[in-house]
């Protein structure tokens, strides 16, 4: 039988407001798990916190690409207990010309991006390695494997965070906390339409022609949704998945052509 029970489990995902993250912290829940999770806007974070499911939703407001917020929501967190599973799943990508960035914009990306996974998995994988049991789950971007001219400082996060989650699995292995990181490909969320409607005005398009003619390019002929990528987090923070560490799973319909 497939273990995939997260009752008494406590868990935290960081940018859950929408998208990928909305459906991580909802699934979680409904696995058994107690779930506290963070987003800046306000009516998104009562919203999810008022979902109805096995495990209990907290939400809290929090910027990730401010420190002193980030350590607020730490403490907030750690009030309520140790954690046991955590998500980096907060993160930003701005489209933009590698000549027109400034340090400035370099350093606020890097901030939300990385240093707010770093932050929080310093503050709680102590705990987990007390425990002997911990989750930690990077959610990178398949940016951060095959670069992209136009997310240039986006893909550097995100192949950062693949880098650190596969050394921490090698150190923190033997103490039971397994690290992956999760490489979504093209998955129909507010930021993917929010490219694509940049792409639709440039052309004269549609949002909508955009993403299903932008779908045909992958192998399974669409883009994904958060649910699937949310399923493979999810998976990888039960017991079943007590074999696979330092691992980074793409999530991208079969896009990856690499052996």
């Amino acid at each position: 039988m497939i273990d995939l029970n997260l009752k008494g489990k406590k868990a935290v995902v960081t940018g859950a407001s929408l998208g990928i993250g909305e459906a991580v912290v909802k699934m979680l829940a409904d696995h058994g798990a107690d779930v506290d999770f963070c987003a800046r806007n306000k009516e998104a974070v009562e919203i999810l916190s008022s979902y109805e499911s096995k495990g209990e939703i907290n939400g809290h407001m929090a910027d990730m690409g401010n420190s002193e917020d980030t350590n607020n929501f730490i403490e907030k967190v750690l009030t309520g207990g140790n954690v046991d599973i955590l998500v980096n799943n907060v993160g930003a990508s701005p489209s933009r010309n590698f000549l027109y960035m400034s340090d400035e914009d370099w350093t606020e990306l890097h901030e939300l991006n990385l240093m707010s996974a770093v932050r929080c998995t310093r503050a709680f994988l102590p705990a987990m390695r007390k425990s002997q049991w911990g989750r930690v789950i990077m959610v990178s971007s398949s940016a951060g494997k095959y670069p992209n001219a136009a997310l240039i400082d986006y893909g550097a996060t995100k192949a950062a965070m693949i880098s650190i989650s596969k050394s921490l699995a090698r150190k923190y292995g033997k103490d039971g906390v397994l690290v992956n990181s999760v490489l979504p490909g093209l998955i129909h969320t507010a930021m993917w339409e929010r490219a694509a409607t940049e792409i639709a005005e440039a052309v004269g398009s549609t949002m909508d022609e955009v993403i299903q003619n932008n779908g045909k390019g992958v192998p399974v002929g669409r883009y994904g949704t958060a649910d699937e990528v949310a399923s493979l987090i999810v998976f990888l923070c039960t017991e079943a998945a007590s074999y696979i560490n330092g691992t980074s799973i793409e999530v991208d319909g079969g896009q990856a052509a690499h052996i």
